[in-house]
């Protein structure tokens, strides 16, 4: 009871906190392009990933909405899966999922948030999806450096599975991600490197990505970011992914 009492008085204060900064929010870390909380948005994204099993092509349809006063915020995922493989289906839906993201802290130039997101399984081939429902509990830090020209976020996401098929393998993985974006007039650049230690094959799959990136309107940003996976267990060799931003 007395921990319920703690949560309770702790959620009162953060809550309180946040109403009193809500004038802030655009300047916040989690207010730019790609990363912002605030603003409804659509995200349609390609991604291709070249594996030693043969290639894979994600179409997706991403929606963040924002709730309350905006210190909370939704997310749905819609993968459409191609594959140049030895797939039953060469095209199929993939592991849909749904998250919810919080902020604790914020100020103008640094901002913490809580994430959790959950994927289905869902995948209409098994090698289109993880064949396991997954949930990735993450905390992102944010903030500005070099007078608001450089913005730099951290994750530490931990991905774990709790229910699926029996003759899939089991997923434990940790997340350590770093990515730093320069910002220039209607542009921006980033570049990203992310370290997964993946607990079951007791390796890393690590990736990295440059990204480019322009605001086209006032309402439309598209971007595109070359990757590659590193590591003797990567989990994919190459891959490219361009996108468009819709924020409403």
């Amino acid at each position: 009871m007395k921990k319920i009492q703690l949560l309770s008085i702790l959620f009162f204060l953060f809550h309180h906190l946040l109403l009193a900064q809500e004038s802030d929010t655009l300047k916040s870390p989690f207010s730019e392009p790609r990363y912002h909380y605030f603003l409804k948005t659509i995200i349609f994204f390609d991604e291709y990933l070249d594996t030693d099993n043969g290639s894979f092509n994600t179409t997706q349809v991403r929606v963040l909405l924002p709730i309350g006063n905006k210190a909370w915020n939704l997310r749905f995922d819609l993968p459409l899966i191609s594959a140049n493989t030895n797939s039953i289906n060469k095209t199929a839906i993939g592991d849909v999922g749904m998250g919810v993201s919080y902020i604790p802290y914020m100020k103008n130039n640094n901002g913490i948030a809580l994430r959790t997101r959950v994927y289905a399984n869902t995948a209409a081939d098994p090698n289109f999806g993880t064949g396991k429902w997954v949930v990735m509990p993450a905390v992102v830090y944010g903030k500005y450096l070099y007078e608001k020209r450089i913005l730099w976020l951290s994750t530490l996401e931990y991905q774990g599975s709790f229910a699926g098929e029996n003759d899939r393998n089991n997923i434990s993985v940790t997340l350590f991600e770093n990515v730093m974006l320069y910002f220039f007039g209607k542009n921006w650049v980033a570049g990203d490197v992310a370290f997964r230690y993946n607990g079951i094959i007791e390796g890393f799959q690590n990736n990295a990505f440059v990204e480019f990136g322009r605001k086209i309107t006032p309402n439309n940003l598209i971007y595109i970011h070359p990757s590659a996976g590193f590591g003797t267990n990567r989990t994919y060799n190459f891959g490219i992914e361009m996108g468009v931003l819709i924020l409403f």
